[in-house]
């Protein structure tokens, strides 16, 4: 993937899901992250998606995710907390929460903050400033397009901040 068309993406994949509603082995299997069984695969202070990471993520972040690339992990929201424990006593990654959200994935439909990997990678790379990359994430399931239509304002609002304080304050008009 060139730095045009966004930083790599990466899926750390725990198979803790119905392998029939995983999105992350659906992106995998077009060639839209790199799946991995583990941390190793990943280059050293990629950024990790992680939704109980006390700095935001934004724009500021871009140069980190195109030297380094975006790690997403693919794991089951039942034990989240536990496996995201366990994922920052590696110093491997630099994590990074997304802001609100809405859920609109069959599983999680209308939840806020309980994304989908693809929902979380689409988002990330729409909030670094990559919006084609998120459309072709986004395209992979006719549920897709949904996402950006229910989350389009606070997505411009994420995208137009200036680093992850700005993210924060503009999450305040969503919450």
């Amino acid at each position: 993937m060139s730095a045009k068309s966004g930083p790599v993406g990466y899926v750390y994949h725990l198979a803790q899901d119905d392998p029939k509603k995983c999105t992350a082995r659906k992106m995998a299997k077009f060639n839209m992250v790199k799946l991995v069984t583990k941390l190793t695969q990943v280059p050293a202070g990629a950024l990790a998606l992680d939704p109980f990471a006390e700095k935001a993520l934004s724009p500021a972040d871009v140069d980190i995710a195109c030297e380094r690339g975006i790690l997403g992990v693919d794991c089951s929201w039942k034990i989240a907390e536990v496996t995201f424990d366990s994922l920052k006593t590696k110093k491997r990654i630099e994590g990074r929460a997304l802001p609100f959200m809405v859920a609109v994935n069959p599983v999680n439909y209308g939840k806020p903050f309980k994304l989908s990997t693809l929902e979380a990678m689409a988002a990330t790379f729409y909030i670094l400033g990559y919006k084609e990359k998120c459309m072709e994430l986004l395209n992979l399931y006719n549920w897709g397009i949904q996402f950006i239509k229910m989350n389009q304002l606070p997505l411009d609002d994420y995208a137009a901040a200036k680093d992850s304080k700005g993210v924060v304050q503009a999450q305040k008009e969503y919450i």
